[in-house]
């Protein structure tokens, strides 16, 4: 997912992307619509938030 999309869906969800960074971003994105901010800590390519629209990204799989 680019950084422009990624700024249309804060904005839509009402976070001011500013300079933060893609998986800042991602973060408050996930913190928003409440889910676990973990973008990018999966281990060993675990990951069980199977709904997570960012979940192909955080473990390589786009």
């Amino acid at each position: 997912m680019t950084v422009t999309e990624l700024k249309t869906i804060a904005a839509n969800l009402g976070i001011k992307a500013g300079k933060l960074k893609k998986t800042e971003l991602i973060h408050e994105i996930q913190k928003t619509e409440g889910n676990f901010p973990c973008f990018g800590t999966a281990t060993s390519g675990v990951c069980d938030q199977y709904d997570c629209l960012f979940r192909s990204d955080c473990l390589g799989n786009s």
